[in-house]
């Protein structure tokens, strides 16, 4: 192999990666909101679940006081009450767990990878 096509090689795959850099900075703010935002999502749904499970566990225990009381109107109530921060809690539990977990720069790890695959291609 000659030194003028290895400098023009090297001179393709130099220009190849300046170009990319640019798309690597946009797609890395585009990426940067996404995780932002896939964050707050998960955050609110952590402290829904938290509430909501501080809740159940204060209702149960008021529940378990109004036993002793033995009014089956009341206890009825209480219980109702209990049981609806109780399916609160589960279903803020099912919806934490249905989501998705996070990959953050998903998408710009793979256009890196694909680029340096394309380099050693190209410096075969």
């Amino acid at each position: 192999m000659s030194i003028h096509s290895t400098v023009t090689r090297w001179r393709n795959v130099s220009y190849f990666c300046a170009r990319r850099f640019a798309d690597y900075g946009e797609l890395f703010s585009i990426e940067l909101q996404q995780t932002r935002r896939s964050l707050v999502r998960e955050l609110i749904a952590f402290v829904a679940l938290a509430v909501a499970g501080l809740f159940t566990l204060s209702f149960f225990s008021i529940a378990i006081i109004a036993s002793a009381w033995g009014t089956p109107y009341f206890l009825a109530v209480v219980w109702g009450v209990a049981g609806a921060w109780l399916l609160l809690s589960l279903i803020s539990f099912a919806a934490l767990r249905a989501q998705e977990p996070a990959r953050p720069f998903r998408v710009l790890e793979e256009e890196v990878r694909r680029d340096l695959e394309t380099i050693r291609e190209s410096l075969k």
